[in-house]
């Protein structure tokens, strides 16, 4: 976002001007402000090169503004903040602690050189008084919330200290207090800088061809459908198709993956990653705020909501922990002398000590803390947790289910053999089942139509009374002829004899590949045998997985020979074949019973419900598939398994972190509390262990964003991998008619379209579509392969959907938009908010905002903020991140409104600015 700020009738924006070199660029620049309407007033500051101009939004745009800094020579480009304030030692609370510091130290060198014992109290009470008024502030807003923060107990112990005499330990408590939450504001921050950083990847503006011309952009404006131009060794600034050019491209900041990729035209490119060695024109499919980096951060900062049970020990641990410590200090400080006749001066001070040992605020933020630092370390790497709730359970994952077609295989079969029966040739039974196929979204249909294709031997016959069953094949007419297709327990069940063929049925199943078999009228005409190949790396992933402990199963809808085989070659501990979707989920069941927590790793389409099954839902290969990311509970970006043992090794280290924070802080709190209650502790020593065990727990846990696994397996044959030569414009080939484009060898051209001024190229196989479909896609069907999910806008393209389906599932429902077919997804599942029972009022469609928390420090505070909002009226359900200082509300607008919400959170201290409504 750019640094923007709004009252009634004005906006405020930043830019940073290129060129402005001396006052007098300054002064032209001020003249053509002047002269522009709408523009209300300005700051301009050469030093920096920044002009701050508040200007009218009715009268004049922000892009207006910049053509007229154009016009002097010089140019300007939108300043956007992350959120963070200037630099953190300038600010007013620091300069307050080194003040307070420093006239502490002239009060104790006036102390030790003899000095007035007046003055040097005197001294220690200014600086008392230099460092109080920042957390004085906070805690008054405590003690209207009645919640005993740390601040609050600051003041206390500060105030009794002095009560007592004791000028020099109650400054040296402002200082140490306050120097502790400066140590853990900035331990945080870093925790936050790691969300930050993944941000930055994303370029604040593009270059982006409009009318003919070509405009530099902020990534924010520009809109699906539009071209973008990203040239050599630039970032790609949104996620879409290349639609010209060719280049290699470094995608690690999606998928993690160092080595780069061959990009041409039709082919998808993500918002981060680096374009490397040639030009490309990238067609926008998705807006700024919708790319697949901009999900993954979402998904880091939302991870909150699904918290790890050592995350609600520690909450709950300080509910309790700092109220209790609380009313013993005031039980310390006076039942002795109220009712033991004890002396009031050692006791009050005991008290005094206590009320300082007794926030958690370590104990609460370095949970949280270590959740982020490991997420953000897992998403560097391409992998996104949707919770720390699954990065606690995988470390507990005793087994692990792997869908077979498209996880241990690639996904991408290929005939092999054709056998036929009867009278029909092998091209004659080919192109029938080709016909029928056609109409299939199945990765099995698509082999069998690629294969006819190639061979030139599809006719495109039309198939009527097209009917496809889960789990059982397809059925259609075909010049008069009732034919199916399907498997050879499908064919038995529909009473169609096979016997003849079993022979051959089991020799081919034997070598690991599958049999589909084709009949006309009821009589076997012959047999499609078809193989997937091991994925790279698959094998070398499960042996690490066994060396850990893990047990290994292979869930398919093979046949038991055929799965047999594959399991053999990849090396599962078990298999468990002829399994239709809800066999899945009862095996699913079964390996949870006998072995414990279970983890199951698929593509998120055809294993949904095994992976809701699941206690953690793997899906891979989530780059470019809307689905995918949002199956998973955890969701590897590319399709490498060996992330799998990164994954576990991540989820060890963090849990063994949060342990360590929990039982050093747990002991640091025993044995305070201990030493307080017998008066072996002072107000210093006790304030120093406190802040010191907090500062230490989190700076632990953020060990973990620079952590790196050890089983992390190296890229593949990096160094092997030769670029080859990157492809002209002259070298691209274009049929007439329909949009086509230049394919890796073996390759499927994908569903062109006519629909529109161009093409929506996708680089994969697309969904099939009726044969003659008018008025949508092009005449005839392509086959159907490796997922793809970019969308181009209506009318000026295709959508290409995600179809690596199992035959196991219904076909998926086509939907026609203006030029295209797509496949419908699901709609997009965001993590459960807390529910507030009874606080809504009934109307019609609940509002959604989010919140930018500004002053949320500890624990505590966020305990007043939750309790705030909680109360108001027409809150229905609230999320509160302490770690990205975002609240979530979701309400009623016509109980509650934006601004109640504010003026709630305020009264705990904190700002609230309202950023996305849904």
């Amino acid at each position: 976002m750019s640094i923007a700020s709004s009252t009634s009738d004005t906006d405020t924006v930043t830019l940073q001007i290129q060129g402005m070199d001396c006052t007098c660029n300054a002064d032209l620049l001020a003249r053509k402000l002047d002269a522009l309407a709408g523009v209300r007033g300005h700051e301009i500051t050469p030093v920096t090169g920044q002009a701050r101009i508040t200007y009218d939004p009715a009268i004049v745009s922000v892009q207006e503004i910049i053509r007229t800094v154009a016009e002097t020579g010089m140019t300007a480009s939108q300043v956007r903040s992350d959120g963070r304030k200037s630099t953190w030692w300038r600010e007013p609370q620091q300069l307050a602690l080194y003040g307070s510091f420093l006239t502490a130290v002239i009060a104790f060198v006036a102390g030790y050189l003899g000095t007035s014992l007046t003055i040097v109290n005197g001294l220690y009470l200014l600086a008392v008084l230099i460092g109080v008024y920042y957390p004085a502030r906070k805690a008054l807003i405590a003690l209207k919330n009645l919640t005993p923060t740390i601040h609050l107990l600051m003041l206390i112990g500060s105030v009794g200290a002095m009560a007592l005499g004791l000028w020099g330990e109650a400054a040296v408590l402002i200082i140490v207090y306050s120097l502790g939450d400066v140590l853990e504001s900035y331990a945080v921050d870093k925790a936050r800088g790691a969300i930050r950083s993944l941000m930055a990847l994303v370029p604040k503006e593009a270059l982006v061809r409009r009318n003919g011309r070509e405009t530099i952009c902020a990534v924010e404006t520009i809109g699906v459908g539009e071209v973008v131009i990203v040239r050599p060794g630039e970032r790609v600034p949104v996620d879409g198709t290349v639609v010209a050019g060719s280049s290699y491209v470094d995608q690690a900041a999606v998928t993690g993956e160092p080595v780069p990729v061959h990009r041409g035209p039709g082919e998808d490119v993500f918002a981060g990653t680096i374009n490397q060695n040639g030009s490309l024109e990238v067609r926008v499919t998705k807006p700024a705020s919708e790319t697949m980096l901009s999900r993954i951060i979402l998904s880091v900062e939302e991870a909150q909501a699904k918290r790890t049970s050592y995350q609600r020990f520690s909450d709950s641990f300080g509910k309790w922990y700092t109220p209790v410590m609380f009313v013993l200090g005031v039980l310390v400080a006076t039942v002795p002398p109220l009712f033991f006749g004890a002396e009031w001066y050692p006791f009050i001070y005991r008290g005094l000590v206590v009320f300082v040992v007794s926030c958690s605020c370590g104990l609460a933020l370095s949970v949280p803390v270590a959740v982020v630092g490991a997420m953000a370390n897992a998403a560097k790497q391409g992998t996104v947790f949707k919770g720390g709730a699954y990065l606690e359970t995988i470390e507990t994952v005793k087994a692990i289910a792997f869908d077979k077609t498209g996880t241990l295989t690639i996904g991408r079969p290929a005939v092999t053999d054709v056998v036929t029966f009867d009278d029909l040739t092998g091209d004659e039974l080919l192109d029938l089942a080709a016909c029928i196929e056609s109409w299939s979204g199945h990765p099995l249909a698509a082999a069998i139509v690629r294969k006819a294709r190639e061979s030139g031997t599809f006719s495109g016959r039309p198939a009527v009374q097209f009917e496809e069953t889960a789990g059982r094949g397809v059925a259609a007419t075909v010049d008069g002829q009732a034919c199916r297709i399907g498997s050879p327990r499908a064919m038995l069940e529909e009473g169609i004899e096979i016997g003849h063929a079993e022979e051959t049925i089991a020799r081919i199943e034997g070598e690991g590949r599958t049999v589909v078999l084709v009949s006309r009228d009821g009589t076997l005409a012959g047999l499609v045998a078809i193989a997937d190949e091991v994925r790279p790396g698959a094998v070398e992933a499960l042996q690490r997985l066994r060396r850990a402990g893990v047990r290994t199963v292979m869930l398919t809808g093979d046949n038991e020979r055929s799965a047999r085989a594959i399991a053999q070659r990849v090396g599962v501990d078990e298999y468990r074949a002829q399994l239709l979707p809800t066999d899945k989920v009862d095996v699913v069941r079964q390996l949870r019973e006998r072995y414990g927590a279970v983890a199951m790793v698929g593509d998120g389409i055809n294993d949904a419900p095994a992976m809701a099954a699941a206690d953690v839902g793997i899906a891979m290969g989530a780059a470019g598939t809307d689905i995918a990311i949002e199956a998973g509970d955890v969701v590897l970006m590319s399709d490498d398994l060996g992330k799998l043992a990164y994954v576990r090794e991540l989820s060890h280290r963090t849990v063994t972190v949060i342990r360590q924070n929990i039982a050093v802080s747990l002991i640091n709190v025993a044995f305070m509390v201990v030493a307080a209650l017998l008066g072996y502790l002072g107000l210093v020593t006790g304030l120093l262990l406190n802040e010191g065990s907090a500062v230490f727990v989190i700076l632990n846990a953020l060990r973990l964003l620079t952590w790196r696994s050890g089983a992390e397996p190296e890229s593949p044959a990096a160094a092997q991998i030769k670029a080859p030569a990157i492809p002209t414009a002259a070298q691209t080939t274009a049929a007439v008619g329909c949009c086509s484009c230049t394919a890796p060898a073996g390759d499927v051209l994908p569903v062109p379209s006519t629909a529109g001024a161009g093409c929506c190229s996708c680089g994969e196989p697309q969904i099939s579509v009726a044969v003659g479909a008018t008025g949508s896609c092009c005449s005839g069907a392509e086959d159907v392969g490796a997922a793809s999910t970019a969308t181009a806008p209506a009318g000026d393209g295709c959508c290409c959907g995600d179809t690596s389906i199992d035959r196991d599932l219904p076909t998926p429902t086509l939907v026609e938009t203006e030029g295209c077919c797509c496949c419908g997804e699901p709609a997009d599942e965001v993590p459960p908010p807390i529910p507030i029972p009874g606080n809504g009022s009934g109307s019609s469609g609940p509002a959604t905002t989010t919140f930018r928390l500004e002053g949320l420090g500890c624990a505590c505070e966020g305990q007043m903020v939750e309790r705030r909002v909680k109360a108001l009226k027409g809150v229905t359900a609230f999320t509160l991140n302490g770690i990205t200082n975002q609240l979530k509300v979701t309400y009623d607008p016509a109980a509650v409104s934006v601004d109640d919400i504010v003026m709630a959170v305020k009264k705990a201290g904190v700002t609230a600015v309202p950023g996305d409504r849904r």
